[in-house]
């Protein structure tokens, strides 16, 4: 045991001692970690009834919690959480109906389709692809729908983004609208 704590210790201090103050590698950022916000147009559960009623949809609004992997130039791995922030909302014939919004989550693919370098450090890049998500429903059953994303994001520098793009939930038949900012590790 004494003998494996100074051999640890030797190969800690050599490599102290021995370590090249600068990294000569480019650091290679892979990660977003942002928040923002989503606005979802069109409800899921009373689309078809209200429909019928000519019923006016209000907007919900949610958190959005959003990460990204980046293992190659052009791929994404994306992965999103919906925290609604106020629950449905429908006009029907002059009465104003709620109902509880379902928090979601899900992940998938999406590529970078084009990259552009303006004014200096400053690029923007588009994005699009193909997502499932995860809808935690009333009853606490969770349904599967596929979502067509695509986001605008304007990097500054080499760590901040802002971005904005829209989604559409083919399942739930559902447009959204998300903007938010964050920071790339």
């Amino acid at each position: 045991m004494k003998k494996t704590f100074i051999i640890l210790i030797v190969v800690v201090v050599s490599t102290i001692t021995y370590a090249q103050e600068k990294d000569t590698l480019p650091k290679q950022k892979l990660f977003e970690l942002s928040f923002g916000n989503n606005v979802l147009f069109i409800p899921d559960s009373k689309l078809i009834d209200i429909s019928q009623n000519e019923a006016v949809i209000l907007p919900t609004k949610s958190i959005l919690f959003f990460s990204e992997f980046r293992p190659d130039k052009f791929l994404r791995i994306p992965v999103f959480f919906n925290l609604p922030t106020e629950s449905k909302e429908f006009l029907v014939n002059g009465e104003l109906i709620s109902e509880r919004a379902s928090p979601t989550f899900g992940t998938g693919l999406e590529f970078r389709l084009l990259k552009l370098n303006v004014l200096g450090n400053t690029r923007i890049e588009i994005e699009a692809g193909s997502l499932a998500s995860f809808i935690f429903d009333k009853n606490g059953k969770v349904r599967v729908s596929t979502v067509l994303a695509g986001r605008v994001r304007v990097m500054r520098g080499e760590n901040f983004v802002m971005y904005i793009g829209c989604s559409y939930s083919v399942g739930v038949n559902a447009f959204g609208l998300l903007y938010g900012t964050g920071t790339v590790f």
